[in-house]
């Protein structure tokens, strides 16, 4: 696990001031979508199929900043849609980075290199580049050539820089173990940058591409070979040790979709970032509003599939957090993994 020394205890200290006041939901990251319009049509994606009129609107600073902070959330990922056709996207990474709190500004990096200007470096600011693959199968998931090369240059050049770089990677039924061998270690060991996401496709009902999304077992299969021979200790995987553990089927959780709730133009989205069964305005009532019983593998049927970390790596932090071996192990593999 790669995550910085001063972000986990920042994430550490959050969790033991919610037992201490024994609150039993809350946010760990928010996932904020200031806007759904995209420079690219990716096949697997199923967020930007929206009329017109409302991919055409932009969420004002004053309401994600309030959003991200009503929440009290310390971790923001903010994704789209694409970030960085927000025309105030640098104020809300602004102001966010004053309140200190850690964003992840995820981008499909087609005008990275345009806007990093607009940036400043901040051991609370991250750039996240999507790349699902080397060159051909990454363009090949967007639809559109060039992407790949074009991540990579501004990868580098924000590294450059001096910004903190991490990378998301989505695979597909389509991948195989050497597929995200290759691209993690190109991403780990060529490019370096300081941190690796990763989770199998989530099944967008509106994705237009329904047939490559991966099955429980799959999953677990394609991890399980990625991981073999010592890769997932060496890779710098923003993910704890019991997370990865899911991934590859050594055990089993149930979903924490609470733990990072989406919020978007349309309010606070019922019941998590990949599935939307309504909103509210205030994230108290997505609390208390929502019936977090009726969801989860085996109670319906969208969530039968779902490996995604946005609904099971929280359930593995509380679980690190619940367990004094598993919180020695996540220690240790953040501390050895910890490059400042």
């Amino acid at each position: 696990m790669a995550m910085p020394l001063r972000q986990s205890i920042k994430v550490a200290t959050y969790l033991i001031e919610q037992k201490v006041r024994k609150r039993d939901k809350f946010p760990l990251i928010v996932e904020l979508e200031p806007l759904y319009a995209c420079n690219l049509k990716c096949e697997g994606c199923g967020k930007i199929q929206h009329p017109a009129g409302v991919l055409k609107q932009r969420m004002p600073v004053a309401q994600a900043v309030g959003a991200v902070l009503e929440s009290g959330a310390p971790m923001v990922s903010i994704a789209g849609g694409e970030p960085l056709m927000h025309p105030h996207i640098d104020e809300i990474v602004r102001q966010l980075v004053a309140k200190k709190k850690y964003v992840f500004l995820c981008t499909n990096a087609l005008l990275m290199r345009k806007k990093m200007d607009k940036f400043t470096p901040s051991p609370y600011f991250a750039f996240t580049v999507h790349i699902d693959g080397m060159r051909e199968r990454h363009d090949e998931s967007v639809a559109k050539e060039g992407v790949f090369d074009e991540a990579v240059e501004a990868i580098k050049e924000a590294k450059k820089r001096g910004f903190r770089v991490t990378t998301n990677s989505t695979f597909f039924n389509t991948d195989t173990p050497q597929n995200i061998i290759e691209v993690l270690n190109y991403l780990n060991d060529d490019l370096e940058v300081d941190e690796m996401m990763l989770s199998p496709a989530y099944a967008y009902e509106k994705a237009p591409d329904q047939e490559h999304f991966l099955g429980v077992e799959q999953t677990r299969e394609l991890f399980k070979k990625a991981f073999a021979g010592g890769n997932r200790r060496r890779w710098r995987l923003n993910h704890s040790p019991l997370f990865l553990d899911f991934l590859e089927g050594k055990v089993d959780f149930p979903c924490t979709a609470w733990a990072i709730p989406n919020y978007s133009l349309f309010g606070w989205q019922k019941p998590c970032y990949l599935m939307a069964d309504g909103y509210v305005t205030t994230y108290k009532d997505l609390i208390e509003k929502t019936d977090w019983d009726a969801y989860g593998r085996g109670k319906d049927e969208r969530c039968n599939n779902c490996m995604a970390h946005c609904g099971y790596e929280p359930t593995a932090v509380l679980a690190t957090m619940g367990s004094l071996k598993e919180s020695i192990r996540a220690a240790r593999e953040t501390v050895s993994g910890n490059r400042g």
